[in-house]
């Protein structure tokens, strides 16, 4: 069969140039250039991006993939080795995260704002609160949401990590907030009973396998030192707590300061003896008159002068939440605050005795301070 004119005149070597421009034009429209590629992955993450300032600040928040193949996809399975999570005397070099976590029933500036002079790295910091249902606690959640809003979409070296806010699923027993209420004696049972049940609750849900250290620090906390994180860090013990003082002006006019959390001591014997004659569910409490326990309390141990030993460390039987360091380990072995009487021990004291069966000692900063607001 003769070929046509047209090819008879052509040359093989045409042919085979014709076919290979035939072939990468073909591959061109069925493959997307890697600007199209770009500009796809972009839109898509500009779709998907989060834009309310309480998503996470170091990476956009995604949102989940809500079609039939991604329903049918088996979750992943995640590994993690907790035997790398470090606990160190150094923990910025090592860059070990800590998960600060405060109940809230109402807001301090000042607290918000001593939190963000905090020199640890930022973008190593988990920050959660827990807050009651009640009028301050709503109160509170607003206001906290306004300075989180305006953290979180400021300069990113202020940013934190994360922050988790979660609402009480249960009543408080005190509806006021008043310093003078909540250290009446006859509400302290109660009311260590629902601080227990809070601490726990944020605790349980917030921590993660990440998460090197815990920092306890109250709402009502409007002044420490901003490398607190190291510092404490520093002494590289299981628990720790600096002591609490309040600022006031004295009698004389004159700036001041005093003891105020008295529930990190060391233990007494006619303390042991009143626990040996309670009844199981009675609970001994500190700094009320009628409840002498001759413990050393380390409130009173303070030396305030300009040059004293801020590093000076002892060891102590209860400790109290205003300012407490505890490696994430401790908690992770089941050290909790209990919501009972535990050897007649409650919240924060009742946490110092259980992590000290569990084997982990309880130290403190006598002269290492934080300053509780001053009602």
């Amino acid at each position: 069969m003769a070929l046509p004119r047209t090819l008879r005149r052509t040359s093989p070597i045409t042919l085979v140039l014709a076919g290979l421009l035939a072939i990468g034009f073909l591959l061109f429209i069925i493959s997307p250039s890697s600007n199209a590629d770009a500009v796809s992955t972009a839109k898509r993450k500009l779709t998907n991006a989060a834009s309310h300032p309480l998503s996470p600040p170091t990476a956009p928040f995604v949102k989940q993939d809500t079609s039939v193949e991604a329903r049918n996809k088996p979750p992943p399975v995640v590994h993690y080795h907790l035997n790398n999570v470090t606990t160190t005397a150094d923990p910025i070099t090592n860059e070990e995260t800590v998960l600060i976590l405060t109940p809230l029933a109402r807001f301090y500036q000042g607290y918000w704002n001593n939190l963000l002079a905090l020199s640890y790295p930022h973008h190593l910091i988990a920050l959660g609160f827990i807050i009651p249902k009640t009028k301050e606690g709503n109160a509170a959640t607003l206001a906290l949401q306004a300075a989180i809003a305006s953290t979180q979409t400021g300069p990113e070296a202020k940013r934190f990590a994360s922050i988790i806010i979660m609402r009480q699923d249960f009543d408080p027993p005190l509806q006021s907030q008043d310093e003078a209420e909540r250290h009446k004696k006859e509400n302290q049972k109660t009311r260590r009973a629902a601080m227990s049940r809070a601490r726990n609750s944020l605790l349980f849900t917030t921590i993660g396998p990440s998460t090197s250290w815990v920092l306890w620090l109250d709402a009502d906390i409007v002044e420490t030192p901003p490398t607190l994180i190291q510092d404490m860090a520093s002494h590289d013990k299981p628990v720790i707590v600096p002591n609490c003082l309040q600022r006031f002006t004295n009698g004389e006019g004159k700036a001041d300061m005093r003891p105020y959390d008295y529930n990190s001591w060391q233990d007494s014997q006619q303390a042991a003896d009143m626990a040996a004659n309670m009844a199981p569910d009675d609970i001994i409490l500190e700094g009320y008159n009628d409840m002498a326990t001759y413990r050393t309390l380390m409130a009173m141990t303070a030396d305030k002068s300009d040059g004293r030993d801020t590093r000076a460390i002892i060891p102590l039987d209860g400790v109290g939440g205003t300012a407490l360091l505890v490696k994430a380990e401790v908690h992770r072995d089941g050290a909790m605050f209990p919501p009972f009487a535990f050897y007649h021990l409650m919240e924060t004291e009742g946490f110092a005795k259980m992590a000290r069966r569990l084997g982990w000692g309880c130290w403190g900063l006598p002269n290492y301070f934080v300053y509780h607001y001053n009602e």
